[in-house]
């Protein structure tokens, strides 16, 4: 795969916030990918914002695979920035299916940056620690060599780079084990299973940090409001542990008792695609630039299970209800058995 152009020096300019540049008058801002579990959270936080006029968009409303639709909605709403959180993260499907893994992730970021740059707009992409191999054993900065070892990685280093290319006004935000309470995703399938089953083998020697993304949602709208600083930033939340360590912390704060877990190693479960065995990101660009504290995962992980488990009825019904009613999200596809994420999640740990 070609990659269209090699990344620049940042450009430390601020473009100021929206009530800023609009003089009083409301930011249209378009957000793809509505219905998956970032731009769910998104929405949730929509209403603080009343500045703001936010189109919620999946591709019932705006097919993002297609230009011209993208050029006649852009111009037809006066849209003055994206954030884009649209995206193909089935990481093993996209190994046997890299056209349409390139189309989503590749070709209509690029559509998207090309009709928000020529007027003037901004854009924020959000991509993944996948656009490194997990070679390191310290957290990887925004400055270091990208190398990803496989085609969603990839495609979405090529979607970073067309986004840069064609908006100046844009940031990158690479993040990594997303989840939340919409959609499916690793801690709600590990909160099932372990409902399900006596035993569970889960990878350890996979090193990373979950993200909450409603934390991620958060710094999203601070960006907004705050003004776009042109350049690529790393974030997730704090700590660092393997997925062995997430799912034991998922079931104790669960109540789950009842299910053993037990490490795996990742040779003990091939994929047809590979994973970076650390991809821990290092935050301190973002938390300077932006003036963030971001909380440690285990204490956002309180906060997402106490949200999904308020009664025992609930947690029973978790997963169907949720992932019918709010469309697709992601899991660790290959991680563990039985878990695969759909090919058309929008944005889910896997970005």
């Amino acid at each position: 795969m070609n990659v269209l152009i090699k990344p620049d020096e940042q450009n430390n300019a601020c473009f100021g916030s929206a009530m800023a540049k609009k003089g009083g008058m409301k930011f249209n801002i378009l957000i793809t990918g509505c219905n998956g579990q970032l731009g769910n959270e998104l929405q949730l936080l929509e209403q603080q914002y009343p500045e703001y006029h936010f189109l919620n968009t999946d591709v019932q409303e705006l097919d993002i695979t297609d230009q011209r639709a993208i050029e006649a909605f852009v111009e037809e709403n006066n849209i003055d920035g994206i954030v884009n959180c649209a995206a193909y993260t089935a990481v093993d499907k996209a190994e046997e299916n890299e056209a349409l893994c390139t189309l989503l992730n590749a070709e209509a970021p690029a559509w998207l940056a090309h009709a928000i740059g020529r007027r003037g707009g901004w854009m924020i992409q959000i991509s993944t620690d996948y656009v490194f191999d997990g070679t390191r054993h310290t957290p990887y900065t925004e400055d270091e060599e990208t190398c990803p070892d496989s085609v969603y990685g990839r495609t979405k280093l090529v979607g970073e780079l067309n986004v840069l290319k064609l908006c100046p006004k844009s940031v990158i935000i690479r993040t990594a084990w997303l989840y939340s309470t919409f959609g499916n995703n690793f801690v709600k399938t590990m909160i099932r299973l372990g409902k399900e089953r006596t035993e569970l083998g889960v990878i350890f020697d996979q090193i990373g940090t979950p993200t909450y993304a409603r934390d991620l949602a958060k710094t999203i709208m601070t960006i907004i409001e705050k003004g776009i600083v042109p350049g690529t930033y790393h974030f997730s939340d704090e700590g660092v542990c393997s997925w062995y360590d997430f799912t034991k912390a998922i079931h104790r704060m669960a109540g789950i008792t009842s299910c053993r877990v037990r490490p795996l190693h990742t040779s003990e479960y091939p994929t047809p695609a590979n994973r970076p065995h650390y991809s821990v990101l290092d935050k301190t660009k973002i938390k300077n630039t932006y003036g963030i504290e971001i909380p440690h995962w285990e204490e956002s992980l309180r906060e997402c299970i106490e949200k999904l488990n308020p009664s025992p009825s609930l947690l029973e019904n978790l997963s169907p209800s949720l992932s019918q009613r709010e469309g697709a999200g992601s899991s660790p596809s290959g991680r563990l058995g039985g878990v695969s994420p759909s090919p058309w999640e929008r944005d889910g740990e896997r970005f």
